[in-house]
């Protein structure tokens, strides 16, 4: 494991501000991309077409290739994080927004389904409708990574289980939710630099648990093994993670402790998290779209505001995408497959969410 441990570098391993420097954070949306965008949304809209009812063929934008062809380069190949912003989400509907995020979303890769229940296009808002605030810091069972994204709670460092993630701000509450996004490979080459034996335990198995409410309960391996940091066959390095299921299997009778070591390399990691991520508060009309094999994700807390209406809502979609890169054969377990650009991932691993 000698090769794993030394840092990997390159354009995916920015640190926090340098990913202000980049020509993709944020790119601002031209007239002519917005105006093709609105044209296909009305022309899906009088076809009497809503998500999932339409995919790639059926929402043009050529206008947008060129801008498309770059994004997918800088997801798979730059920096891993794209954010796109100046959706005049003020003037288009509701409705009409669905369209528009999804028509974009199915020109950019395979929408995939995000539970067992068919949720494809999930609104990320509070559903308490009380403003609480889901940590997982009180006694009783860990609440899943669904119930804090779902509260007004700050949500820790991770990924979900799709190639590439996108959300959109389709509006904003009047205090904190602020992004945070860092790069997974400034995390690994800082820990190779620092605490190469930590690093080498993020290379080995880690126990998991498949979350009920985005999975289901009926599988036969619901606890499952696998390391935190990986490279696929043609070295390509992978990280998915989310603290919340390795603390949710370790509570599952017969999955042993913890091991003191493994506690103090996701401390550190998280404690890098911190310190290499950038930070940037949504505004309404930005789309963000994340590599999750070379990025992690997180959010500050909000308030939203009852009395005047304004509300945090974004827009999510997970993607599988072509230019992904390969998976190590251990990861099937997660991803169902593993072969670059692969349809992989999602509550249901391999399964479109476009309906025909």
């Amino acid at each position: 494991m000698t090769e794993t441990i030394a840092p990997i570098g390159g354009a995916v391993a920015w640190r926090g501000a340098e990913l202000a420097t980049r020509g993709f954070w944020p790119r601002r949306l031209t007239a002519e991309e917005i105006a093709a965008l609105e044209a296909a949304t009305a022309s899906v809209r009088d076809a009497g077409r809503a998500p999932p009812r339409f995919g790639r063929e059926g929402f043009a934008i050529p206008a947008l290739a060129p801008l498309l062809a770059e994004v997918g380069r800088e997801l798979e190949h730059g920096a891993g994080v794209v954010r796109l912003s100046g959706l005049p989400v003020d003037r288009i509907a509701t409705d009409d927004l669905k369209r528009l995020f999804w028509g974009l979303a199915c020109n950019i890769g395979t929408p995939l389904l995000q539970n067992t229940t068919g949720e494809v296009l999930a609104e990320v808002k509070d559903e308490t409708g009380k403003g609480i605030a889901v940590t997982g810091d009180g006694s009783g069972p860990v609440p899943s990574a669904r119930a804090r994204s779902r509260s007004t709670g700050p949500l820790r460092f991770h990924t979900d289980k799709c190639d590439v993630l996108a959300l959109l701000c389709a509006s904003n509450g009047i205090e904190g939710g602020v992004s945070r996004v860092v790069s997974t490979v400034a995390i690994h080459d800082e820990m190779a630099r620092r605490r190469p034996d930590l690093l080498r335990v993020l290379y080995q198995d880690f126990w998991r648990m498949r979350p009920a409410d985005e999975e289901g309960v009926g599988h036969s391996d619901r606890v499952f093994r696998m390391p935190v940091f990986a490279r696929g066959p043609g070295g390509a390095f992978t990280s998915q993670y989310s603290r919340t299921y390795v603390e949710m299997a370790h509570d599952q009778p017969g999955v042993p402790p913890l091991e003191p070591v493994q506690v103090e390399a996701m401390d550190m990691l998280a404690a890098l998290a911190d310190a290499l991520c950038a930070e940037a508060p949504f505004t309404p009309g930005d789309i963000q779209l994340l590599n999750q094999h070379v990025t992690y994700h997180g959010r500050t807390a909000y308030a939203d505001d009852a009395t005047s209406g304004k509300h945090r809502v974004l827009q999510r979609i997970w993607l599988a995408v072509p230019e992904s890169r390969a998976l190590p054969e251990g990861h099937r377990v997660q991803w169902g497959r593993t072969e670059p650009g692969a349809l992989r991932g999602g509550a249901v691993p391999g399964v479109s969410a476009i309906a025909a």
